[in-house]
């Protein structure tokens, strides 16, 4: 369901907030992971959103977003192939085999 609201509060420290909105009584809970913005994902208190939201036990919230956005604009994709790759999300592994029968 889509939905139109404003940013209730927003702590980027922990990367969560919630929005307040008709349409979610008592407010959404909504996380970093779900904006979709260019850039840093933030909100600002008192912003008006449009959101994607679900039904689900969240925190104590009764919904929970699955993507929101500055009302007025597109939503932006925050996928790692449109972003580019980062090296701040790469890992490596390295899987060493002893040869049969040793110890």
């Amino acid at each position: 369901m889509i939905a139109t609201g404003v940013v209730r509060t927003w702590h980027d420290d922990e990367g969560w907030g919630v929005i307040d909105s008709p349409a979610t009584p008592a407010g959404c809970w909504t996380h970093f992971s779900s904006v979709r913005v260019d850039g840093l994902a933030t909100l600002t208190v008192g912003q008006d959103v449009t959101f994607e939201f679900e039904s689900a036990e969240q925190d104590g919230y009764r919904f929970r977003t699955v993507g929101v956005w500055p009302t007025g604009q597109e939503p932006k994709s925050r996928t790692l192939d449109e972003a580019g790759s980062s090296s701040a999300y790469q890992s490596t592994l390295t899987l060493t085999f002893d040869e049969p029968g040793t110890v």
